[in-house]
């Protein structure tokens, strides 16, 4: 059975820094778009970075240019985010999520994969 595991979420202080781990089981890592996502309360779900993880492509949603970065180890089937200078209006549900079609930009911007972690609380707060 596929398997997605976010890790690393918390709480923060403005301006603090965190990173998410995202790791795969039952299938390899370098043949897909791996990406992350985040819903805050009330709001729709939005592609925050994606990678192919086979080129290492990448997509960055505009808020979080120059502050997260998004990378792949294939070799430990993981794929992170490195989040700087967070921002309270970083705070939301991280998810982690795979798709077949490695299109880093398509599958950011549509918020469609095939498979889904169970994601990951992100609080900025101070």
């Amino acid at each position: 059975q596929v398997q997605l595991v976010e890790s690393g979420g918390g709480l923060v202080q403005p301006g603090g820094s965190l990173r998410l781990s995202c790791a795969a089981s039952e299938f390899t890592l370098d043949i897909y778009a791996i990406g992350w996502f985040r819903q805050a309360p009330g709001k729709e779900r939005e592609g925050v970075s994606c990678i192919n993880s086979s080129d290492g492509s990448t997509y960055y949603a505009d808020s979080v240019k120059g502050r997260f970065t998004i990378s792949r180890d294939n070799a430990k089937n993981t794929v992170y985010l490195q989040m700087n200078s967070l921002k309270p209006e970083d705070t939301a549900v991280y998810y982690c999520a795979a798709d077949r079609v490695a299109d880093p930009i398509r599958q950011c911007v549509s918020s469609q994969s095939d498979y889904w972690g169970q994601g990951t609380q992100v609080t900025v707060s101070s």
